[in-house]
């Protein structure tokens, strides 16, 4: 998924065409980071994740963070692109969104119901 981001974020500013949609750019920033969110939390080792999914939550949605803050960065080198705090608060939004459904959906099973997200061990 980084790959992913680096490359779309690697286009000049005119190569996207989105539609005239107020603050799509927006959306998009939040539905890749929320994805992103959803593949890094994986990457949280399976034990700690048990012992503290709140705190495996807020991880992810800080690696999302200081990733976001480095694409931004990297925009800044790219004809056309310019970085944005804009974009930055949507893909933290976007990464917050996913962490806290995980969280939430996984405390459903904690609490002795059937969950629905199980972290792969």
């Amino acid at each position: 998924m980084m790959a992913v981001i680096f490359f779309l974020s690697s286009q000049p500013g005119d190569s996207f065409q989105l539609p005239d949609v107020p603050d799509i750019d927006k959306l998009l920033h939040s539905l890749v980071y929320g994805t992103l969110a959803a593949t890094a939390i994986f990457a949280v080792p399976a034990d700690f994740a048990r012992r503290r999914p709140g705190m495996a939550a807020v991880l992810v949605v800080l690696f999302c963070l200081v990733y976001g803050i480095s694409d931004e960065f990297h925009q800044s080198f790219v004809p056309g692109r310019t970085p944005s705090v804009w974009d930055l608060a949507a893909d933290v939004l976007g990464a917050s969104l996913v962490s806290a459904a995980w969280y939430l959906l996984g405390r459903q099973g904690r609490r002795g119901r059937q969950g629905w997200v199980r972290h792969a061990r």
